[in-house]
């Protein structure tokens, strides 16, 4: 069996920590119980240091033997292929999880994402806020009649949709109770709390190798 890497910063902010889209891919391998190793790519420079294997600087990509993935999504996809706990095997299963990874992607974070940058910008005038709005509001409608997105149970399309909805800020945008029940009991599964806490950690300790600032 070939080596799964998942490549990730060797440091980070404290902002960012916890939200780095290498959890997906963590949470993802924990999930399944695949074994991963992680390697990194200098934060310093990133936006030019590994156009190689991402070439928009960012990060995650995963390494599996000879293949080489970018892109978070792409990435979540290849992993579940490799496992049925991450997607189903059956053909109307597994249409339906990767319909909800792409909407996961395409529908939510598409919205959530520019406005919570705007957000934090301190634009007076966030004139995304409507159509993020809009777009919880549906998915709401969908968290409030089923306890999971894709083949009633959970799949990689929950690991996304929970990890693009967990972000402070969304959360609390508006008032939503299956959404919010939903995000909890989706983080509450031991994989994502493993994942998040082997990422915290290895930013923490990235920390002691930084020069001190000033």
């Amino acid at each position: 069996m070939s080596e799964l890497i998942i490549w990730t910063y060797d440091w980070v902010p404290e902002g960012p920590r916890g939200f780095v889209r290498d959890l997906r891919l963590r949470w993802a391998c924990e999930e399944a119980g695949l074994a991963y190793s992680v390697r990194t790519v200098p934060f310093d420079g990133r936006a030019t240091n590994h156009l190689e294997q991402q070439p928009f600087g960012q990060v995650p990509f995963l390494t599996d033997g000879e293949l080489e993935i970018f892109e978070s999504g792409a990435g979540l996809l290849h992993l579940a292929r490799k496992s049925e706990r991450l997607m189903p095997r059956d053909p109307a299963g597994e249409v339906e999880t990767v319909q909800w990874l792409f909407a996961a992607l395409n529908s939510i974070e598409i919205v959530t994402l520019p406005w919570w940058f705007l957000n934090i910008s301190g634009v007076g005038q966030n004139g995304m806020a409507g159509w993020m709005t809009s777009r919880l509001d549906q998915l709401e409608k969908v968290l409030s009649e089923r306890e999971w997105l894709a083949a009633q149970r959970f799949t990689s399309a929950d690991l996304l949709m929970a990890d693009v909805l967990r972000i402070p800020r969304v959360r609390s945008s508006g008032n939503r109770p299956a959404s919010e029940a939903y995000v909890t009991r989706v983080t509450d599964r031991p994989a994502f709390r493993k994942a998040r806490a082997d990422q915290l950690a290895h930013f923490a300790a990235a920390d002691k190798k930084r020069p001190a600032a000033g």
